[in-house]
């Protein structure tokens, strides 16, 4: 019963903070926002941490806390399920908002809506962990669409700029798209498996194996597939998969704080950790997987081409975020669902710690965020410059660091994977550690690196630099040196470091090759070997580090930091020479591969075109031409003819009368 009071408090920690801060944040002063908000999440933490050593002592938890309706022999439910994947996730949610609190003084210190986000995040803490301790789809779908709702209230903070609306706006959109598919998808289990509670559902999977329905015509369907399609469509949009990743990239308008909140840590890794908790079901239907491997892959190797041609330190790392989330979801492909989950961990780590470390940078340089001005910031800035490393070498895949076992270990389960599409996948995580090594280290050369290009007449400033951030003046002015930012800032750095360096060494064991996630997450191994072929392979994790020098990821890693060092410190006419030469690839890149232009024109357009005809024909022809002003025509015509009668002379009446009833008559004997 303790335990279930505790289970209570930690969603509902951030959520009283998020009230105080958020309801009276006109009224009380800034420390008592950032107190309060910050105090719900440090509980919330501890009270994780307490929770992890009793899911480790072996006591996992699964019921409802408050029945939210019963619409005939359905019930909705609020209810916790309390298990590893729980408490891996809860945290990593709780620990990461925590830093991002903590740092967010530092970085809104200025910022005249500093109670307001606050309260913001918090709440966004409260949504992604009512969605992580679900043990029901309805009660996921409820944390789905709060991280949706806060992320666009986040993104949007600046609502007095342009772009941030229009960044916001997208990222709302585009997320309805997929929560369209994922509620199809829940509605398919509510339909056939008549109930949304997890356990209920996954024990009744097996049965539904060979079911079809038919969607349209005769077709048959198989129902797993459809609905594990289905589920994986809200996947993709909360988790910026191909083609609606194009939100990801944009959301970038929202403050530093947030970038590492929504696009490191939690809310698209959501996706991630839904495939992973309905893995019964998925491992169900081969078509889906290779439907989700194909994804992931195409997501994993273009998004990281992308990365290289940004010139604005926090969109780099956004394009690194949506390579790895590919790489997430490759790995969900090939029926690796725990190296998933084991990625998704150590990334949120060095994801985190690299946008807080660009905020930082942003900091020091005045808000100034085009890497172009940067260089040479290593002596000014030294906890920035080293953090930054230790989270570019994680995220590169360097050998004994945290992302090198999670990132490895997905390569190797993706190459003994025998889905449709697992060798195009495996093609693609092995190119893009090449890709990632390259853009990662040209933004950290570029950074700290090299000649000192700030303070004088800068290159062109994009647009949406932070300019509403209460000082005006973006960029360093002629003369000014950057600094190294305040310790609230430098803390969380420091603190998010420790773990991208030794989690993946610690987690390695227990997650992937030992029974952590053993009756959590469901994997067919017969059907599926990829994960128990790598673990024959597998001889502990330091001898996985020390075999590491001599696989092809290490190499192609090693050969992309090289190649960026050569291009952007020695010989940068290199670069631009190339940009020159294959300048139609360059415009492809630039515009992204006209995913934004198609989806304006196809979509935006072809709605508009179709809200006009709709408008024409509808509102103009129908509605105000027939209904409305036709009415009014028919009672004008009908009194026009009346008054011709109604003329006030005795013989006009007499003559209608015997009219009249004449008419009336000829009537009555005809019916006679």
């Amino acid at each position: 019963m303790e335990m279930q009071k505790l289970y209570l408090l930690i969603p509902l920690a951030p959520l009283v903070g998020a009230m105080i801060a958020g309801l009276f944040c006109r009224i009380i002063p800034r420390w008592v926002a950032h107190t309060a908000t910050i105090a719900g999440v440090a509980i919330s933490f501890i009270a994780s941490v307490l929770v992890f050593q009793d899911v480790m002592a072996g006591n996992t938890f699964n019921g409802t806390v408050y029945t939210w309706m019963t619409s005939g022999e359905y019930t909705f439910e609020v209810g916790f399920l309390i298990d590893t994947l729980t408490a891996t996730m809860m945290l990593v949610v709780t620990f990461v908002s925590l830093m991002v609190h903590i740092y967010t003084i530092g970085y809104m210190q200025e910022d005249p809506g500093y109670n307001r986000f606050f309260s913001y995040i918090s709440l966004f803490t409260f949504s992604m962990l009512m969605l992580v301790m679900a043990n029901n789809f309805m009660q996921l779908f409820f944390g789905w669409e709060a991280v949706g709702l806060v992320s666009y209230l986040l993104i949007g903070f600046w609502y007095t700029r342009p772009t941030a609306i229009f960044a916001n706006m997208k990222a709302f959109l585009v997320n309805r798209v997929g929560d369209f598919g994922f509620i199809l998808g829940i509605g398919l289990v509510l339909a056939h498996f008549g109930s949304l509670d997890y356990a209920t559902v996954f024990a009744k999977a097996p049965e539904f194996v060979s079911a079809t329905i038919n969607i349209w015509g005769d077709q048959q369907w198989s129902l797993m597939t459809v609905t594990c399609i289905c589920l994986f469509i809200g996947a993709m949009g909360k988790s910026a998969q191909v083609p609606l990743h194009v939100w990801l990239p944009d959301s970038m308008e929202g403050p530093t704080p947030i970038s590492a909140l929504i696009h490191a840590a939690t809310m698209v890794t959501a996706g991630i950790f839904m495939v992973a908790r309905t893995s019964p079901l998925f491992e169900l239907s081969t078509t889906a997987l290779s439907f989700v491997i194909i994804i992931g892959a195409i997501t994993a190797l273009f998004m990281g081409f992308l990365g290289i041609i940004q010139n604005d330190i926090k969109r780099v790392v956004a394009y690194s975020t949506l390579s790895q989330l590919g790489y997430m979801t490759v790995a969900l492909g090939a029926s690796a669902y725990s190296v998933a989950i084991f990625h998704l961990m150590t990334h949120a780590f060095f994801k985190a710690l690299l946008f807080l470390a660009a905020g930082s940078v942003i900091i020091g340089m005045h808000h100034d965020q085009d890497i172009r001005n940067m260089g040479g910031l290593r002596k000014y800035m030294p906890i920035t410059w080293i953090t930054s490393l230790i989270g570019s070498l994680a995220l590169i895949g360097t050998p004994f660091l945290a992302g090198f076992y999670s990132k490895d270990s997905i390569i190797e389960a993706v190459k003994f994977s025998n889905i449709p599409g697992s060798s195009f996948a495996y093609f693609a995580v092995l190119a893009g550690v090449f890709v990632t090594a390259f853009y990662s280290f040209r933004m950290y050369f570029l950074v700290f690196h090299g000649e000192e290009r700030f303070g004088k007449e800068a290159h062109g400033h994009d647009a949406h630099h932070d300019d509403d951030h209460g000082d005006h003046h973006h960029g360093l002015a002629p003369g000014q040196k950057p600094h190294e930012t305040p310790w609230v800032v430098t803390l969380p750095l420091v603190l998010l470091a420790i773990p991208s360096v030794i989690i993946g060494y610690i987690g390695i064991g227990p997650m992937v090759a030992g029974d952590y996630f053993k009756g959590v997450i469901h994997v067919d191994s017969v059907a599926h070997p990829a994960l128990s072929q790598f673990l024959e392979h597998f001889h502990g994790a330091a001898a996985m580090g020390l075999h590491a020098f001599s696989t092809p990821p290490f190499y192609l890693a090693l050969a992309g930091v090289v190649l960026s060092w050569f291009f952007y410190m020695k010989r940068p006419d290199i670069p631009a020479a190339i940009q020159r030469r294959f300048s139609a690839v360059n415009t492809l890149l630039e515009n992204k591969y006209y995913f934004d232009k198609i989806n304006e024109f196809v979509f935006a357009g072809g709605a508009r075109v179709l809200g006009k005809a709709l408008w024409r024909v509808g509102d103009v022809g129908i509605i105000d031409g027939l209904i409305v002003n036709g009415s009014a025509r028919l009672v004008g015509w009908v009194a026009t003819i009346s008054r011709l009668f109604q003329t006030g002379y005795v013989y006009h009446y007499a003559f209608m009368m015997i009219i009249g009833l004449f008419a009336l008559m000829t009537l009555w004997i005809n019916r006679a």
